[in-house]
């Protein structure tokens, strides 16, 4: 593989817009600033004398502002959008963070619960401006097949209401290129660990009938390099295993050094608790600075991501801001 000279960046700001958790008892620390209670919004409540806290909103769904800064410019990512219409853009306003500022918008891949706050973004926008980067698998026709229950189609994203808002759509499979070079995003995934299932109970509706999915090949990765520290990957879900994800940044880029990994690792439930030892095991020996298992890990992973990397582990919530 020819290897892809990504550029040096002096930070990165993470800022999470969505996740599954919010907790206001999460301390700060060197790597990570969380929510202030004093900053807290305020809304109207007829209960309480005074005003009410206007908290966070979680959600099963993932969403953050990604702001890369080198030199004297910064550009700003939003990288997947939640699950519900009116989630990212009400925790936006709640983090003071406007939309009309995203230089590009990133989409992991194409479930609803990383596309859905889109329609939020648009109607406050009113016109957009900014590239949508995806796969060109993002806009399969999914279903999940769970035994024991009837089979369950996911929404959608509509390819006419993102054009119609003036979006961009820009399809890749291979890697491409934003912000002159510092960041990176993955397109299709190298699947090599061996033990990584992807998501067997999917299927996608092809040639008039519905087959077996489980490759969801239009999940991808940002990946930038932090200047004598080394990579950040960030990924949505993690269909293509988190493992694979990593390694595929480290042969694109040739950076050996891993210095933070952040997003879903999709470890979470029954079918995913069976490969948590291998996960971690791979990601131990990575030895990174920074870990912090998001949306679908699931709890026994995030346990055992602590127990493994004490020092690297992050816990995530809504409103914390990484400074990397």
């Amino acid at each position: 593989m020819e290897q892809i000279r990504l550029e040096p960046v002096d930070t990165v700001r993470i800022t999470t817009v969505i996740d599954n958790s919010t907790d206001l008892t999460l301390a700060s620390s060197e790597i990570v600033a969380r929510p202030p209670l004093d900053a807290m919004p305020s809304t109207q409540s007829d209960t309480l004398e005074g005003s009410a806290w206007d908290g966070f909103r979680a959600e099963h769904g993932f969403s953050a502002q990604v702001q890369i800064v080198r030199g004297d410019r910064t550009s700003t990512i939003l990288f997947d959008a939640g699950l519900t219409p009116g989630g990212v853009v009400e925790n936006l306003d709640r983090l003071d963070i406007d939309p009309v500022n995203f230089g590009a918008i990133v989409l992991s891949h194409g479930h609803v619960d990383h596309t859905g706050g889109l329609d939020g973004i648009i109607k406050r926008l009113g016109t957009a401006n900014a590239p949508v980067i995806i796969h060109p698998e993002f806009w399969n026709r999914r279903r999940l097949v769970i035994p024991g229950m009837e089979p369950i189609e996911m929404p959608t994203t509509s390819r006419s209401a993102l054009e119609g808002a003036g979006f961009e759509i820009v399809e890749n499979r291979q890697p491409s290129f934003l912000f002159d070079g510092t960041v990176l995003v993955t397109g299709e995934i190298d699947r090599t660990s061996g033990f990584e299932p992807g998501f067997p109970p999917q299927q996608a509706w092809r040639d008039g009938r519905w087959e077996p999915e489980p490759e969801t090949l239009d999940d991808q990765a940002l990946i930038i390099n932090i200047r004598n520290k080394g990579l950040v990957v960030m990924s949505g879900c993690g269909h293509a295993g988190i493992v694979n994800t990593v390694r595929y940044a480290k042969r694109l880029t040739g950076v050996d050094e891993v210095y933070a990994i952040i997003g879903g690792f999709h470890l979470g439930g029954p079918m995913f608790e069976t490969i948590i030892d291998a996960t971690v095991r791979e990601l131990v020996a990575l030895a990174p600075g920074v870990i912090v298992p998001a949306h679908c890990t699931g709890w026994r992973a995030q346990q055992a991501f602590a127990t493994h990397l004490p020092e690297a582990f992050v816990p995530n919530s809504v409103g914390s801001v990484f400074h990397l």
